[in-house]
């Protein structure tokens, strides 16, 4: 069974910094293409970023230069550090793995909350 468990969210204000971790079982991490995703209030999700090793990563326009995403294929864990932050980061944060179409491949997890606000 495939679990996703992401952590790491919270309130911080504009300007400031999160790290976001998620951990993942049942699939074999090492060779899985993972990325993160969000989702804002009423609006659909987005995937930010992706990896398949450290030196293969992508991100959407909206994040290049301020999110890093990288990964440890010894703990099955997936982490998006986020630096300054904007009001429009707010968002539900989810990893996954990703299919070559851009969707997750599996169940969602809980997902862990970002709000960034003054």
């Amino acid at each position: 069974q495939v679990q996703l468990v992401e952590s790491g969210g919270g309130l911080v204000q504009p300007g400031g910094s999160l790290r976001l971790s998620c951990v993942a079982s049942g699939i074999i991490f090492s060779v899985s293409r993972m990325g993160w995703y969000r989702q804002a209030p009423g609006k659909e999700r987005e995937l930010v970023a992706t990896i398949i090793s450290d030196s293969v990563t992508n991100y959407v326009d909206s994040v290049k230069g301020r999110f890093i995403i990288s990964r440890d294929n010894a703990k099955n864990t997936v982490y998006l550090q986020m630096n300054t932050l904007k009001p429009e980061d707010t968002a539900v944060y989810y990893c996954n793995a990703v299919h070559s179409s851009g969707v997750g491949l599996y169940n969602w997890g809980q997902g862990t909350q970002v709000t960034v606000s003054s």
